[in-house]
């Protein structure tokens, strides 16, 4: 009974109005008219004009020669006929063509950049928790997928539709002129409309399917091809587990398509015996009748009207199918457009307030903070209160799990407490414009990226300006990444991966991360976090790396965390977090005397220096 009521429940969520429908059809088109309205208006003014001149020079023209050749009269008026418009046609085409070739390219990177951009900014909003949200990501994934090539198909279904309705209009105007009974075979594939929409649900219901395993399969697939996954992939057997997710993955496409292909065989089946044999055959045997049994003595059709009739019925009757088939269209985008637009409206939970952070930093003052994330069933963070002095550094460890990325993340707004508050210079965060309290953070995560730029760029994270070769360097310095940068082919220069250069650099694992370290060392920022920066060096480049630390950060706030406690003192205090609460605050030899809980990890990592320890992933 709840499973029945679950499934009804995601059926109603599929369906959409019809006002909803042209909303989202329409939010597509203005998008292209923001973008560039000269584009929108060529685009379909051209067709317009393909379709009119397809009229005048095809059916129209067929007519008017079969019926003069038949009654004998003089064809010079009709070569003027075809003269003028045979060369309105060339100068038309010769003009849409340059257009197309030459003007479109440029607006059509134009209309993408924008709709680029607007979902680029959304993505930065939206907070962290969105993205552990299945359903949210799942249209967060939709909406970049179809985003940019359904605003696309919105145009080329209008456009689409627009010339169908220009051919259907002059077509049954002339056939309505020959015989108004012929509207009755024209107007049949109306009547197939509910079918071609039936059609439409199914399609999108069935895209909507795949498309999670869409993403397992590309998922399998970027493990063996990218250099992340290389070690693990020849090692051990997960290779074959791998293979075996990739078979299941295939086997689901095989039930998906044996459960929607059979229903979209029958509808397209049923559709197009009703257009091609009660439509078109039944008006073509009509017309032969009136022509050869009636003639035009007997109020019959004439031979001219009736090889047009054969012709154009056809025309008109597919031109109708095609008018429903891109009405039904537009439905199939709105139901794709629906997760774009959500996904844009989308409002962010963590919003800045009006007021700039104070440039120098200040005092930084946490009071009775808690935090849960969604679904779990106890607190992360519980009761958390202390104070990081300006230029003070605080060293915050503890065990696996005991919540000190998650407070890491809660410092730079990533998340919002639960309860309590971060004040800075006595100031709630929350009444600060995001992007000036977070630039006040140099910040290096563990899971660090690099990203395929050059040495440069990547340690600025913005656009290079004079004079910062002199900045990047002294950073590289002191991150202990100088030599090995300047050992690289274009030193500054060199392009990280070989992804898209072929004399990209690839680095070891800890010369990336002494690389990410150059990022802190390069903006002044007046707090600097540091969330496990040593991970992948070695006992002697740590030291040296942390001496550096503390060195380059002089009168700056600084929040490290660190698994080898033998960090911590350099640290001006030392925070001990324990399943999520703060179990011991003070400097390393307050700690030490007191002979608790830091006192004891300390002890036992001293005996077992070069034991296994293991990274933290929170």
């Amino acid at each position: 009974m709840k499973k029945n009521k679950e499934n009804k429940k995601k059926k109603e969520k599929k369906k959409i109005s019809a006002k909803r429908t042209w909303q989202n059809n329409l939010f597509a088109l203005r998008e292209v008219g923001k973008a560039s309205p000269i584009y929108l208006a060529v685009y379909l003014g051209a067709t317009v004009v393909y379709g009119l001149l397809g009229f005048f020079t095809g059916a129209y023209l067929l007519r008017e020669i079969v019926n003069a050749v038949e009654a004998g009269e003089d064809l010079s008026g009709l070569v003027i006929y075809v003269a003028v418009f045979m060369t309105v046609s060339v100068l038309a085409y010769l003009a849409i063509s340059w257009f197309w070739n030459v003007i479109s390219p440029k607006m059509e990177e134009k209309i993408s950049l924008r709709i680029q951009k607007k979902l680029f900014q959304k993505a930065s909003e939206v907070e962290l928790a969105c993205y552990e949200n299945p359903s949210f990501y799942d249209k967060y994934v939709r909406a970049m997928d179809e985003a940019q090539n359904r605003v696309y198909q919105v145009l080329n279904t209008l456009d689409t539709l627009l010339g169908h309705i220009i051919t259907t209009s002059a077509n049954s105007f002339l056939l309505f002129f020959i015989d108004p009974w012929l509207m009755v075979f024209a107007l049949f594939p109306l009547l197939l409309g509910f079918l071609k929409k039936r059609e439409s649900k199914i399609n999108h219901d069935w895209a909507v399917a795949r498309k999670t395993t869409e993403r397992r399969v590309w998922y399998v697939q970027r493990t063996f091809y990218l250099n992340d996954y290389a070690k693990e992939m020849r090692i051990g057997g997960i290779y074959r587990l791998m293979l075996r997710d990739l078979r299941g993955s295939y086997r689901t496409f095989r039930d998906l398509t044996h459960k929607y292909g059979w229903k979209m065989t029958a509808l397209s089946t049923l559709r197009h015996i009703g257009l091609d044999v009660l439509t078109v055959f039944g008006a073509t045997l009509y017309a032969v009748w009136s022509a050869m049994c009636l003639g035009p003595e007997g109020g019959g059709m004439s031979v001219g009207d009736c090889v047009v009739v054969i012709g154009s019925i056809a025309t008109v009757s597919y031109s109708l199918n095609y008018i429903v088939d891109t009405l039904t269209q537009f439905h199939e985008h709105a139901l794709f457009l629906e997760d774009v637009r959500y996904f844009l409206d989308y409002e962010p939970k963590i919003v800045g307030g009006e007021r700039r952070a104070p440039e120098d930093g200040g005092e930084l003052r946490v009071e009775h903070l808690s935090f849960r994330y969604d679904g779990a069933e106890k607190d992360t963070l519980e009761d958390i209160s202390f104070t990081l002095g300006k230029g003070e550094r605080l060293a915050l460890v503890g065990s696996n799990g005991s919540g000190k990325t998650t407070l890491v993340k809660l410092l730079l707004r990533l998340y919002d407490p639960k309860e309590g508050e971060i004040l800075l210079d006595g100031v709630n965060i929350k009444e600060m414009t995001l992007d000036s309290y977070r630039e006040r953070f140099g910040t290096v995560f563990q899971d660090f990226k690099l990203f395929s730029m050059s040495v440069r760029e990547n340690i600025l994270l913005r656009e290079p300006r004079e004079g910062d070769d002199e900045l990047v360097t002294q950073a590289l310095k002191e991150s202990g990444a100088y030599e090995r940068v300047m050992r690289l082919p274009k030193g500054l220069d060199t392009v990280l991966t070989r992804e898209f250069d072929d004399q990209g650099a690839n680095l070891s694992v800890g010369e990336q991360q002494k690389l990410s370290l150059a990022r802190v060392f390069a903006e002044k920022t007046p707090f600097v976090i540091l969330d496990e920066p040593s991970s992948a060096l070695d006992p002697v480049a740590e030291y040296t790396m942390f001496e550096n630390m503390m060195r380059a950060t002089e009168g700056r706030s600084v929040i490290f965390i660190s698994h080898r406690l033998s960090s911590a003192v350099l640290a001006d205090r030392v925070l001990l977090l324990d399943e999520g609460r703060i179990a011991e605050i003070g400097t390393h030899e307050e700690l030490m005397r007191k002979n608790g809980k830091y006192a004891e990890m300390f002890a036992r990592q001293a005996e077992n220096y070069l034991g296994s320890e293991v990274t933290e992933n929170e």
